[in-house]
């Protein structure tokens, strides 16, 4: 048993899988909450704040983990369908994004690019995007 009570027969490789999987779900709960800290929005839909969200990932349950843990820590208000960033951190484009040349598939939409953006957020690095989908997800286009 590990120390959340859980069977591992002993087996590392068990251990070492579950270990590596709490991490990529720790990192991208992180990423999600620094994506939200940093929305440029008054409020947005709770699908449109989804939307954001699925840019770090498209797993339910850790989106759910992101948006209870985005309250919870006050980065956002959420009421009757509707999220409201409380942060007025919005990410600077000529600080907080990074330009790559080469073949990329945008993190949103799955366009082909040859020139991604990055958002350079505390947790890590978020992207590549289009330059109309790095708008769309931070918050300066609608």
């Amino acid at each position: 048993m590990d120390r959340d009570g859980d069977r591992t027969d002993g087996d590392p490789d068990v251990d070492h899988d579950r270990a590596a999987g709490l991490r990529a779900e720790d990192d991208r709960v992180e990423l999600g909450l620094a994506l939200l800290a940093r929305l440029e929005h008054e409020s947005l839909s709770l699908a449109d704040a989804v939307d954001r969200i699925e840019t770090v990932t498209t797993d339910p349950t850790v989106t759910r983990t992101i948006l209870d843990r985005a309250e919870l820590r006050g980065i956002i208000d959420r009421d009757d369908g509707i999220v409201r960033p409380k942060s007025r951190q919005y990410v600077r484009f000529e600080r907080d994004v990074i330009t790559k040349e080469g073949e990329f598939s945008c993190q949103r939409c799955g366009s082909g690019l040859s020139t991604g953006y990055f958002i350079d957020l505390e947790a890590g690095e978020l992207g590549p995007f289009g330059s109309s989908c790095i708008r769309k997800v931070t918050g300066r286009d609608d």
